[in-house]
């Protein structure tokens, strides 16, 4: 890693990065949490604010384009600084959120707080309590540098809710520009473990072998309708998940092998299971977990949500034809741990490693690159989280803002395919974005479910 520190004080920065304060340069990140809720006194002024980073070349509400990329090259993980170089993809940047509880799902951000200290790793390499159980909720091990702790957080709760159903429209973009697949499709999770919100809790009885639920499905074009995937996670990470697709040519539902996990779903799309939240299989099928670099950045962590639109749908931009990204917001991430992992578990696996960027404060992943077998860069995957409250629009999640992604874009290098989705407030047939409501498990994380939506 390098090119980071701009025209700060390198020797002052690398040698707060070397004093053992961890996370956080001027004082550790998770003692200023803990204390005042804020990051303000964890980071020098440089790493708040993107003026102050540039000395003013770059300011709060102007946009990184070709012009002044060069500016901020480093802040960029490879694949947004080809966009925005040759691609004409344009960043607008806010403010760094300095509030802590705004990274997250109100109960998550709390019991990350009130379980701090609990987590341990069990003989086989599980995430367990001191006491030998399965997790209890939160992030494990907050502020942590250790890559696979980072990873681990991450495999727990994808989006740090009990349970979660996304309506989500998809597009893939050939690399002229040209849209040439659209989807509608729902994607949906469920935790047996670490409930935080849903009764009851942290356990559902009689499933506490298992991770999560999740399922895929298509609800048009009519090429795919009907067609969907549910992935039934064990606990134990060592294990594969057991994966059951409902086949609407068959009218049956079949169980598909589980480790071909690097395909895509759907004819056109750049995405593919392993993708997903950038922890999309079992932690211990990846292995070799190790930290290459700290570094700031300019990621999506705020302010995605276009609560404008009556469906929350995006403007785009870029590309051939004007429409391979969504309007995008960046802000200056002030540390993000730099750690990759190889795929141990997958014998005929064509990515040799993926590097992702975690955002320190919260432990949320914001960009990843993976490699092919020759070390070639393959393929990105980048988007944006939000509170969705504007200051004039508000979705609520309970008592507190839903708190959630927003859009995303997963690009591949070699073949310039672009897919880029994003979530919908609700999409044809009552499908619904929401998050800890308990008929999401009956309406879409059982084989009758399957069924339904198949023939619906």
């Amino acid at each position: 890693m390098k090119d980071w520190l701009f025209d700060i004080d390198r020797r002052k920065l690398l040698k707060y990065a070397a004093s053992g304060l961890g996370a956080g340069l001027t004082s550790p990140l998770w003692a200023a949490i803990d204390k005042a809720g804020t990051i303000e006194k964890a980071y020098p002024d440089e790493l708040l604010s993107i003026d102050n980073y540039t000395k003013g070349k770059i300011s709060t509400g102007d946009y990184i384009t070709a012009d002044n990329v060069e500016l901020v090259k480093g802040l960029l993980e490879p694949a947004k600084y080809q966009h925005v170089k040759n691609m004409g993809r344009r960043l607008k940047v806010l403010p760094t959120t300095m509030d802590w509880m705004k990274l997250g799902p109100w109960e998550y951000m709390e019991a990350t707080l009130s379980n701090q200290g609990k987590a341990r790793f069990s003989d086989k390499g599980n995430v367990v309590t001191k006491d030998g159980k399965p997790w209890i909720g939160g992030h494990p091990f907050p502020a942590t540098t250790d890559a696979l702790e980072l990873f681990a957080g991450l495999t727990l709760s994808w989006g740090r809710h009990d349970a979660s159903l996304y309506a989500m429209r998809e597009y893939d973009i050939r690399r002229d520009g040209v849209v040439d697949y659209e989807y509608d499709l729902v994607w949906a999770e469920l935790a047996p473990v670490g409930r935080l919100t849903l009764d009851p809790k942290p356990y559902w009885p009689g499933h506490e072998d298992k991770l999560r639920y999740n399922t895929v499905a298509y609800l048009s074009p009519e090429s795919e309708r009907g067609a969907s995937y549910l992935n039934i996670w064990p606990y134990d990470q060592n294990e594969f998940p057991t994966l059951y697709g409902y086949v609407p040519s068959f009218r049956r539902i079949r169980q598909f092998p589980t480790n071909q996990r690097f395909e895509p779903l759907v004819p056109g799309s750049a995405l593919y299971l392993s993708d997903a939240w950038a922890a999309g299989d079992p932690l211990l099928t990846w292995g070799n977990y190790k930290v290459i670099g700290r570094q700031p950045l300019l990621a999506g962590v705020s302010g995605g949500w276009n609560g404008k639109h009556e469906n929350w749908e995006h403007d785009v931009h870029g590309g051939g034809e004007d429409e391979t990204f969504f309007d995008s917001v960046v802000e200056l991430v002030p540390e993000t741990i730099v750690c990759e992992a190889e795929p141990v578990a997958f014998a005929r696996a064509p990515v040799s490693k993926k590097r992702v960027w975690f955002d320190v404060r919260n432990g949320m992943p914001v960009a990843m690159v993976t490699y092919d077998r020759k070390g070639n860069e393959f393929r990105s995957f980048d988007g944006c989280y939000s509170l969705y409250d504007d200051g004039e629009r508000q979705v609520m999640d309970g008592k507190h803002p839903y708190w959630s992604w927003t859009y995303l874009h997963a690009y591949e290098f070699q073949s310039g395919r672009m897919t880029r989705i994003e979530q919908v407030k609700e999409l044809e047939g009552g499908h619904r974005s929401r998050a800890n409501d308990e008929s999401i498990y009956h309406d879409y994380l059982t084989h009758a479910a399957l069924q339904r939506l198949g023939r619906d």
